[in-house]
């Protein structure tokens, strides 16, 4: 299947800054022992990820993949540069969004089935199983918290936190965001109605997008309906409060890591692992977990960002902002460069920017 020239394989070994920094001190030793337990692939299961980096359902996949340490062609399919309502993509993902995976010759759309696919093709003794077997009681706990996670509207959170960050604590996003998702949102419905009519066979997934987006729109935008969502996180994250505490009391005295749903990682821990990263982003942590209030929660949170596949997909949270922008100036200049001088000295401004924005941040928060 061919795609677009722009498009290239990304190993995101420079993303973000810290994941780098944290296995700098591996010896080759440690780096060949790691080569050596990722399962070998052949051709036809060779993993092909779309994705965008910021992308909640992108990084929940990518954790489950790096969780299951399985070799993986990433492919950034960049958001803020509207590569995914470009007709390729449309094509390629039947009008879904971000990700897409393609496994040999299946096309797969929808984080949820990329998820189930991945765990039920990819078995082995060297192949860590994050659905726990049909049947035990961890499988049932597992299903039960996925389910509940996946209710949360995440897409509220971002964009109306962004939209009113009245409501939030140190968020890292800056205030010019708000202005931003503004203009880029007002902008996306007639970028849709555009591409409708340069592309007719593509009426119906460019129409369903168009709807889509002013639903969100009126929704995110909603103080109201925003302070009601939050409330009802609160009560979510009560309940996994009290799961932790069982499992504190169900294996007191016993030296073992405690996760969610048992002594065992899995699927529940990449998704609420993945929701606390966005929550803390946002500038939600203080309010829910960071002022004392849920010990258990902020144990966790703590625990599960020093796992290896965390530190590789999401690294450290400071850096975050700064590893989305960076990357798009850099192919933006690239797809449309100015004259010489002007791409010169913007690629060497963002060059420097990055450097000093980075000692900033190691400085302040590492």
């Amino acid at each position: 299947m061919a795609t677009p020239g722009h498009l290239t394989p990304t190993n995101c070994s420079w993303w973000p800054i810290s994941a780098s920094e944290n296995d700098a001190g591996k010896s080759a030793e440690d780096e060949e022992s790691q080569e050596q337990t990722e399962p070998s692939l052949g051709a036809r299961d060779r993993l092909v990820l779309y994705h965008w980096t910021q992308s909640f359902s992108s990084q929940k996949v990518r954790l489950v993949i790096a969780e299951k340490a399985l070799p993986c062609d990433e492919r950034d399919v960049s958001l803020p540069l509207t590569e995914h309502k470009e007709p390729w993509f449309m094509r390629l993902s039947l009008g879904e969004e971000v990700p897409v995976l393609i496994h040999g010759d299946n096309i797969i759309p929808d984080y949820n089935h990329i998820i189930d696919h991945v765990e039920k093709s990819f078995v082995g003794d060297n192949i860590p199983q994050l659905i726990p077997e049909t049947g035990s009681l961890l499988h049932s706990r597992v299903l039960q918290y996925r389910e509940l996670l996946d209710t949360l509207p995440m897409d509220a959170y971002t964009h109306g936190c962004i939209l009113h960050p009245e409501l939030t604590t140190e968020s890292m996003i800056p205030k010019y965001a708000t202005a931003e998702i503004r203009r880029h949102l007002e902008n996306a419905s007639t970028e849709l109605l555009k591409l409708d009519h340069e592309e007719p066979q593509l009426t119906e997934p460019y129409l369903s997008k168009q709807k889509k987006l002013m639903a969100k729109i009126l929704e995110h935008d909603n103080v109201n309906y925003l302070k009601k969502i939050l409330g009802e996180l609160g009560m979510v994250l009560d309940q996994i409060e009290a799961e932790l505490e069982k499992r504190k009391i169900e294996n007191e005295g016993q030296k073992c890591e405690l996760w969610l749903c048992g002594h065992v990682f899995t699927l529940a821990d990449v998704l609420l692992g993945a929701t606390l990263h966005r929550l803390k982003f946002l500038g939600l942590s203080k309010k829910y977990w960071e002022d004392g209030s849920r010990p258990n929660l902020q144990a966790f949170f703590e625990r599960v960002l020093k796992r290896h596949a965390f530190r590789k997909v999401l690294g450290d949270i400071h850096t975050t902002l700064l590893s989305a922008v960076l990357p798009n100036a850099f192919r933006l200049v690239k797809r449309k460069p100015p004259s010489f001088f002007g791409a010169s000295f913007l690629m060497g401004s963002l060059g420097g920017m990055g450097y000093f924005a980075y000692w900033f941040l190691k400085k302040k928060y590492i």
